[in-house]
Order: C-alpha cells, then sequence, then structure tokens
C-alpha cells in the first residue's frame, strides 16, 4: 500500500493527525494538477493554482462523508472538485454585469475533430450532467481522461474495470458529445 493510500485510510479511520500528513504528501502533485486545469484557461484568469488547489482541498478534506479507496481515486476527486471550481468561476463571469461571456476550452486532439477547436466550458460541463443522466461511467471516463489528462489504466484503476472498457467508454462517450456539441452550436 502506498503513502498516499495509508494517509487516506487513516484519515477515513479518524487520525486526526493524518489531515496534515496528507496535506504534505500531495502538495506539489495537487499544485501540478491546478496548474495543468489553469493551462486550459484564458491567460487573464482570476484564480491561481495554489487557490485552486486550497479551494478543491477543502471541499473535499472538509467532507467527512466522502471517503477514497486509494491515491487514483483520491487525484480523480480533487480533480472533478478542481473541474467544478472553474466552471462555476466561469458561471459566476458570465453573469457579471461586466457583460463576461463563459470561457472558451481548447479541446485537445484526443476530443477535437480538428485541432484548435474550442468550447464553451459551461456548456461541456452541461454536457456531462446529461451524459452521466444517461451514462455515468462515460462522464466519468470524460472527466478522468479530458479534464484529469489521466491514462487509460489510471481510468481503468479508479473505475474498477479493464482498460479496453475504458477505451470503448472514451469512444463512445466522444461519438456522444461530437453529435451533442456540432448540434448545440457551441464550436
Amino acid at each position: 500500500m502506498g503513502q498516499i493510500t495509508q494517509m487516506l485510510a487513516q484519515l477515513r479511520e479518524g487520525d486526526p493527525a493524518a489531515r496534515g500528513r496528507l496535506v504534505e504528501l500531495v502538495y506539489t502533485q495537487l499544485r501540478a494538477l491546478a496548474a495543468f486545469h489553469l493551462s486550459r484557461q484564458r491567460r487573464s484568469h482570476t484564480l491561481e493554482p495554489t487557490a485552486l488547489v486550497h479551494e478543491a482541498y477543502l471541499r473535499l478534506v472538509g467532507n467527512e462523508k466522502l471517503k477514497w479507496n486509494d491515491r487514483a481515486h483520491f487525484f480523480a476527486a480533487c480533480s472533478g472538485a478542481m473541474r467544478n471550481i472553474l466552471t462555476d468561476h466561469a458561471r459566476r463571469r458570465r453573469a457579471s454585469k461586466r457583460g463576461g461571456d463563459a470561457k472558451t476550452l481548447p479541446l485537445t486532439n484526443t476530443l477535437a475533430a480538428t485541432p484548435g477547436e474550442t468550447i464553451n466550458i459551461v456548456s461541456l460541463d452541461n454536457l456531462l450532467t446529461e451524459l452521466a443522466a444517461l451514462n455515468e461511467r462515460h462522464a466519468r471516463v470524460v472527466e478522468y481522461r479530458f479534464f484529469a489528462g489521466m491514462s487509460v489504466p489510471e481510468v481503468a484503476e479508479v473505475l474498477g474495470v479493464a482498460p479496453r472498457t475504458v477505451d470503448n467508454d472514451w469512444a463512445m462517450a466522444r461519438a456522444w458529445l461530437r453529435v451533442r456539441l456540432s448540434g448545440s452550436g457551441v464550436f
């Protein structure tokens, strides 16, 4: 069992010192994950990686109901929290009186038909919510692959499925998103 997984187990068991030890172990990795998420945002984004890490960590570790099985599960949850924070931030910006609009997000070649395509991050979040209602696992695969940048084996580990299943889910989810995105006018 890895050190992070051990800390998560201690946290589940109610060890009050485990939270501080966990922060020391994962902070650098969470900062890199936040930088990854922010690299897909506009250059003038007001959130800094440190603030994104702190907000995500507080949302997750402060919630006593959440339990993580292992390191991969924890980092997938952190990535999801960061995505939610950035989406909420984009929604607030869009609703502001300054006339702001939701952020467009460059799509990687794994999701886009042509390089350089962009999509409104709020629209993508709405579509992922819709996809989750149809197939929760497909939505998780998109979230972990696209937003967290996780590999197929990492996603398979978090979801407890075979890598081939992740490949199939990824292909189906991308096809579904392409159809929905092309018909929505968000490209």
